[in-house]
């Protein structure tokens, strides 16, 4: 999944399939051998670079399908409850591997594409369903929640600087975190989400020439305190019984 994650990376972006020619090298257009594509291995195998053509290739590839791995353990061993299946494993697996690929699209294009978003906010409210871990109302308040509270910092900003400040993809990922994290999971992916985005972005404006009209991806920071609220959601919910004392548990 890691290992086709990359392939969605670079090539939706550009309007290609995910599907064919199989993997190619795109300095010299050879195709990659099936014992050159193991996950992780091969990349180091052949010290990151083209067996055909000695291109070099981005470390971020077996970043990727190691970070996939990791967050596909963490979720099995959080919530699998000694179940072989599990349907909240299998939602969080699509969840987290979806969220690696489009935090890294983000980065790359500054765009969160609709086929993960849009898709990612009705398969969350479908999965609530038949959930017995989850509410259809929590989650469908989570579409709302999430979407709304971005639709309306843009809307806002929009109001006082006469620009977008926070693009449609920000506000449809956040909905769709909404969708499958529930409502009350959005104070604390919108607080940690901004103090980890403006801590990088301090340190970016210092350190380019760009200075305050730099911009930054703000996906992939939704998406870290989305993984953070998923693993931590004790303390999430701790949060939200001290500023929201009437909503978060007793």
């Amino acid at each position: 999944m890691g290992s086709f994650g990359n392939v969605i990376i670079l090539r939706l972006p550009k309007g290609e399939s995910v599907v064919r020619p199989r993997s190619y090298c795109y300095s010299c257009k050879e195709l990659i051998r099936w014992y050159d594509n193991i996950p992780i291995l091969s990349w180091f195998i052949l010290r990151g670079k083209c067996r055909s053509c000695q291109a070099s290739y981005s470390f971020r590839y077996p970043l990727v399908e190691f970070l996939t791995a990791l967050l596909f353990c963490l979720v099995y061993m959080r919530f699998s409850e000694g179940k072989i299946i599990n349907l909240r494993v299998f939602e969080y697996i699509f969840f987290v591997w979806a969220l690696v690929v489009v935090s890294m699209i983000d980065f790359d294009h500054m765009i969160l594409p609709d086929v993960f978003t849009l898709s990612g906010i009705v398969v969350g409210l479908v999965f609530s369903i038949f959930s017995p871990d989850r509410s259809f109302w929590e989650a469908f308040g989570g579409v709302l929640f999430g979407g709304g509270i971005f639709w309306l910092i843009s809307y806002m900003y929009y109001i006082w600087r006469g620009e977008d400040g926070i693009g449609g993809g920000d506000i449809k990922l956040s909905a769709w975190i909404g969708a499958v994290l529930g409502w009350k999971a959005i104070p604390f992916v919108v607080l940690s989400s901004s103090i980890l985005g403006s801590v990088v972005g301090l340190i970016l404006v210092f350190k380019t020439k760009a200075g305050w009209k730099l911009k930054i991806p703000y996906g992939p920071y939704l998406a870290l305190g989305a993984v953070l609220y998923l693993f931590c959601e004790e303390f999430g919910m701790s949060f939200l019984n001290i500023f929201f004392p009437s909503l978060g548990p007793e």
